[in-house]
């Protein structure tokens, strides 16, 4: 048997032109509301999956790991670690957990592997008793970024998670042996090379975390991307096969940067637009 948790992590602001890409500000206004600075704000969410002998989560949200300079800059809202505490809601802390599997690298989806900063201390690493996994080639993207997402990676964290021991690495075609056959992955390269997107089987129909492939309900609209996004074009190709195959199987989406919803069944209207039923703004121990 499996239940669902979703869990806060750190919020944030940012821009809201950056997060929708090309398109015009009097669309995305509607949907989420800018403030003086033209930033919206955004959820770093995760999803604890219990199983009956381990508990697996889903990415840790951006964390608490940056100095006051970098919070200003990427508009990080608290101070204190806030997943840590959203664990200990549910009774858990970051040594209860037994595998982090991670979409991507990017700091805000695995920066709250870091504990939090603290003035000339080294980064140290949560989680002590997990297995970490992620895709290979986004892994070989992170050690080797890119000049245009450079400023998205931690350089430490990589050296703390190699330096573990307890990295799994996963090809397209493999199964995790960490995670098992009963877990069904999908690869994305549209935000960054080799997403990985993990899909629960759940009784009352498929549960996908969207990672960033689709990061809140705004951009259920096929069109709609990031400016974050390396390949805008193919990411759009992918979204609409995700969500059409997802659709057919009655399929659910967990996101991880929606600042209201964390859960949403899939329809489509009679136009063929992808919107979402029965939106809930938090998920607790769903088992159906």
């Amino acid at each position: 048997m499996r239940t669902l948790t979703t869990l806060a992590g750190n919020s944030q602001k940012l821009d809201g032109g950056a997060m929708f890409g090309n398109a015009p500000r009097a669309l995305w206004a509607r949907w989420l509301a800018p403030d003086t600075e033209n930033r919206i704000d955004l959820g770093c969410r995760a999803l604890l999956v219990r199983e009956a002998e381990r508990n697996v989560l889903v990415e840790t949200g951006i964390g608490a790991f940056f100095s006051p300079e970098l919070k200003r800059r990427f508009g990080v809202q608290e101070d204190r670690h806030v997943l840590l505490d959203s664990l200990a809601e549910v009774g858990l802390s970051d040594a209860d957990i037994d595998v982090v599997l991670l979409t991507h690298l990017h700091f805000d989806h695995a920066g709250g592997l870091l504990e939090a900063w603290r003035e000339g201390q080294p980064a140290r690493l949560l989680f002590p008793h997990a297995r970490f996994v992620t895709g290979r080639r986004q892994w070989q993207r992170a050690r080797q970024p890119h000049s245009r997402d450079r400023a998205s990676y931690i350089p430490e964290l990589l050296d703390l998670l190699e330096a573990s021991g307890r990295l799994e690495l996963l090809d397209e075609d493999a199964t995790s042996a960490t995670l098992g056959p009963d877990w069904r992955l999908h690869w994305s390269d549209g935000h960054t090379p080799g997403q990985l997107l993990p899909e629960v089987a759940m009784p009352g129909g498929p549960v996908l975390f969207a990672g960033d492939l689709v990061p809140g309900a705004a951009w259920l609209h096929l069109p709609i991307t990031m400016g974050y996004d390396r390949f805008p074009e193919g990411l759009i190709d992918e979204k609409q096969a995700l969500l059409y195959d997802l659709l057919v199987r009655g399929g659910r989406l967990v996101f991880t940067h929606d600042p209201q919803i964390a859960l949403g069944r899939l329809q489509r209207e009679a136009g063929g637009r992808f919107v979402l039923a029965q939106p809930l703004a938090q998920v607790r121990d769903l088992a159906e």
